[in-house]
């Protein structure tokens, strides 16, 4: 099967989630990978990702599904965030609603990534101004929380994802 995984990736994240996607791929043939600038015409399944900007994808990967028709996609992504099962249940649906219609999703996979260290200063500048902040107290654990991932099992997940990907 023709592939073709295309990613936006701020900090390195979403990029990860991606190599192992393309590792699990080995055996098929890779048309593209990388940023969504990438000439997908001969892919038969389109692995899009992308981190989360302010509770969905990011515009240049939103104006690359918008070039899309007739494809099979697999939807990925990363977020800081991703505490909860409900809140990626809510980011696929999102990210989904980017997907033009004549189009079909296959599968969707997300995962919690680390936030740049500016981030956790800015929080911290926050609580300063309001030491009594309940929500920027849980958005300071919800950094700590996520600076390991993505993790191994976050990896063997997104490898598990595509090879369910591949077999749909």
């Amino acid at each position: 099967m023709r592939i073709a995984i295309v990613f936006s990736s701020a900090t390195g994240n979403t990029a990860q989630v991606a190599q192992a996607i393309q590792e699990a791929c080995q055996g098929h043939e890779i048309v593209a990978f990388g940023p969504p600038d990438q000439n997908v015409d001969r892919a038969e399944l389109v692995f899009a990702g992308s981190w989360t900007d302010k509770g969905t994808m990011t515009g240049e990967m939103a104006a690359f599904l918008h070039t899309l028709y007739g494809k099979r996609i697999a939807l990925f992504g990363t977020a800081g965030f991703g505490l909860s099962e409900a809140y990626f249940a809510a980011l696929v649906e999102r990210f989904k609603g980017e997907v033009p219609q004549g189009n079909q999703v296959v599968s969707t996979f997300f995962c919690t990534g680390k936030m740049p260290q500016a981030v956790r200063e800015r929080y911290e500048a926050q609580l300063a101004q309001n030491p009594e902040d309940n929500k920027v107290q849980a958005m300071l654990r919800a950094f700590d929380l996520a600076l390991s991932h993505p993790d191994r099992n976050d990896l063997e997940q997104a490898a598990q994802f595509a090879r369910e990907a591949l077999s749909m």
